[in-house]
């Protein structure tokens, strides 16, 4: 599958920047998260590098014969009904697994956004993990992740933080035009 992964991505044009991340448990952040192709270019790196990337999913896609491709491919089924805390969901997984690399868009949204989320922090720092920032950009066809990113207790400056490096980073989205890394980052 590594193999195969690789030469798709190759043939759409795609540079994978780095490898698998160090940890058996960590969170990759992904942005710019503007296009449903997202999860697929980033499901063929992952894959093509080696590692296994999982993705939380609403419960209702685990129909048959969906919920078997979903799963395959790294979907983790959460409750996302009232009264369903996805929270504890997410860090109940972290520590039942030996590997857990959670893919997450801190957008929350493929629309553009103002206001990004931090559940990926409080995860996070519930489960003892490391967050790297994960970026497919479309401008130039490369994707990957950076270093380890050091969170702090500051949960709204760690994510003007992450804003601004992906605002530096000057990573483009499949429609740009729903990217928003905040021109609020003073």
């Amino acid at each position: 599958m590594k193999k195969l992964t690789a030469f798709i991505l190759r043939l759409l044009g795609w540079k994978a920047m780095s490898g698998v991340a160090p940890e058996s448990k960590c969170i990759i952040l992904g942005a710019p998260h503007t296009s449903a192709l997202d999860f697929v270019i980033s499901w063929l790196y992952y894959t093509s590098v080696g590692g296994k990337a999982y993705v939380m999913v609403k419960k209702e896609f685990f129909f048959w014969p969906v919920g078997y491709i979903v799963r395959w491919m790294g979907g983790i089924p959460v409750d996302r009904t009232r009264g369903a805390n996805v929270l504890k969901q997410v860090v109940d997984e972290f520590k039942t697994r030996d590997y857990l690399h959670l893919a997450i868009a801190p957008e929350g949204t493929r629309k553009p956004t103002a206001r990004w989320k931090g559940g990926f922090h409080t995860m996070a720092r519930l489960a003892d993990v490391p967050v790297y920032l994960g970026y497919f950009d479309w401008g130039k066809k490369e994707i990957g992740f950076n270093e380890k990113f050091e969170l702090t207790d500051d949960l709204n400056a760690d994510l003007k933080r992450v804003r601004q490096w992906y605002k530096d980073k000057g990573v483009q989205g499949k429609h740009p035009e729903l990217f928003n890394t905040g021109n609020d980052l003073d």
